[in-house]
């Protein structure tokens, strides 16, 4: 596989991840607020199989970022390096177990206390997430200003 075709899928595949943790938050917060109990139900099955698609492409995302990186542990893709654990870790340990227990909640409408503080694990363990996800993204463009300025 070309460094080219490389670069394109990890570029994709990361942008994608992050709009979709994005939506998956931003569609669970706006709900809450403005939502009834059917939007609800539906926004929480929309985002457990919207994780069938988050997971592969997160670990397309840390294949070819780990095929790009090399030995590399230094400076920005060092960083990215030791980020993408955490974000791995978080997204399997802590939110798709959040998504599938609040969408059995709320498949069966049992909106108690025990919802709501999964709801708010997950989003605390959301905004986690899109944090160190924007912190690559800006490394990354920290990257190719780096390349553009040595050219």
């Amino acid at each position: 596989m070309s460094k080219s075709t490389l670069k394109l899928i990890h570029f994709f595949s990361a942008i994608t991840s992050f709009i979709l943790v994005l939506s998956f938050f931003m569609s669970s917060i706006m709900i809450e607020l403005f939502g009834d109990i059917s939007s609800v139900v539906i926004v929480k099955t929309a985002i457990l199989f919207g994780a069938f698609l988050l997971i592969p492409l997160m670990a397309i995302t840390g294949i070819t970022g780990a095929k790009m990186a090399g030995n590399v542990n230094k400076g920005p893709i060092g960083r990215k390096k030791k980020r993408m654990p955490l974000i791995a870790f978080n997204g399997v340990f802590v939110l798709l177990p959040c998504a599938l227990y609040l969408y059995y909640l709320s498949s069966n409408h049992q909106f108690s206390y025990t919802f709501y503080i999964v709801q708010i694990i997950e989003f605390i363990a959301g905004v986690t997430n899109l944090s160190l996800m924007a912190l690559n993204i800006f490394d990354t463009k920290k990257l190719r200003s780096n390349k553009a300025q040595s050219a």
